[in-house]
């Protein structure tokens, strides 16, 4: 019975002889696998990026059955290469990755696209990931990690600003009956007023209750492209997911996944079609959607951007731009597809 002691002893005498030969990347000790099925010999596993057939490998690049009494086992173990963060500065960058306007945190490089009327690839997120929001111009730059990821200009420049479909955040105003109902509020707005008078202002403090209301048309979508600077530094394929070519629409407890640059890649069920949702948008704003989809939770802050899509057939279904820690919110890619003027045919 070979002991593992023999067989460190030949991997040591014979490992550099053995990563010579053509495509061997690494050797180790492992149990032997025959015919698909493990056994329970040790051997020297001698691991190559891919298997060739011997008839065109050379006699010097043939890995021997055996060496000293000693079997061998040939794995295929494909090119091996580090595990990048999504996080990290990527070149060519895929979708699934950090990604933002120069002046915000970070989201998620959702997809590449292509431009309808000229056939130029674009990268597909949010408007709150690419266009800060509705403040951005077209223009303005994109980096590729996000700023909150280390991005900095120049050296992370990837893109700029395309364009977006602006987000119409909901108002407040006074109602009917304004007035404060709050008695503290109410006491505070007496107290200034009479600190006034005593100094001899004229002016007053009045308070206003204010009432959110929705605004006029509810959104469809929170959505922007940007048009790389160089088309060679971005990747058609969605880390993990792969290519997505055509799209369709969400049906419930329809499986979908998603590759964002929190959470990494992760599955849920559509739970709601066609709902009307309010969003936050920090500092006390909010911004109303209406025939959005609801999966179950999916996501984390700097998901945002991701591409939902179909578990069965690889096809693009929502843009993810929200959530909470039930649920994650999704615009249907339809209306992405029109406001933008893209397609998915890349």
């Amino acid at each position: 019975m070979t002991t593992k002691a023999q067989v460190l002893t030949i991997k040591k005498e014979f490992q550099k002889d053995l990563l010579k030969k053509q495509n061997v990347s690494g050797v180790g000790v492992g149990y032997k696998v025959t015919g698909g099925v493990k056994t329970d010999q040790l051997c020297l596993v001698v691991f190559v990026n891919k298997k060739r057939k011997s008839e065109v490998l050379t006699t010097q690049d043939m890995v021997p059955v055996e060496i000293q009494g000693i079997k061998t086992d040939v794995i295929e173990i494909g090119d091996i290469v580090i595990h990048k963060a999504r996080t990290d500065w990527w070149r060519p960058a895929p979708p699934g990755v950090s990604i933002g306007h120069v002046d915000i945190t970070a989201g998620t490089f959702g997809a590449v696209v292509r431009d309808v009327k000229t056939g130029e690839k674009l990268i597909l997120s949010n408007n709150h990931v690419l266009a800060n929001s509705n403040i951005a111009q077209p223009g303005d730059m994109i980096l590729q990690p996000g700023r909150a990821d280390g991005g900095q200009t120049p050296q992370s420049n990837i893109a700029k600003l395309e364009r977006f479909v602006t987000i119409q955040m909901d108002q407040s105003e006074g109602g009917d009956d304004d007035s404060p109902t709050c008695s503290f509020v109410k006491w505070l707005v007496s107290l200034l007023n009479f600190l006034a008078s005593a100094v001899g202002s004229k002016h007053r403090v009045e308070a206003k209750r204010l009432i959110k209301t929705q605004a006029v048309e509810p959104n469809r979508m929170d959505a922007a492209v940007a048009k790389p600077l160089d088309a060679g530094a971005i990747s058609d394929e969605i880390i993990d997911i792969g290519k997505v070519n055509d799209v369709e629409s969400a049906e419930l407890n329809m499986p979908v996944w998603k590759s964002g640059r929190t959470t990494g890649t992760t599955e849920g069920t559509i739970t709601s079609i066609n709902a009307y949702i309010q969003v936050g948008y920090g500092d006390g704003r909010t911004a109303s959607f209406e025939d959005q989809i609801l999966t179950t939770n999916m996501s984390s802050p700097g998901d945002s951007g991701s591409l939902l899509v179909s578990k069965a057939n690889n096809k693009a279904v929502g843009l993810l731009f929200a959530g909470s820690d039930q649920v994650t919110v999704h615009s249907p890619i339809i209306f992405v597809m029109d406001a933008l003027n893209i397609d998915f045919h890349i």
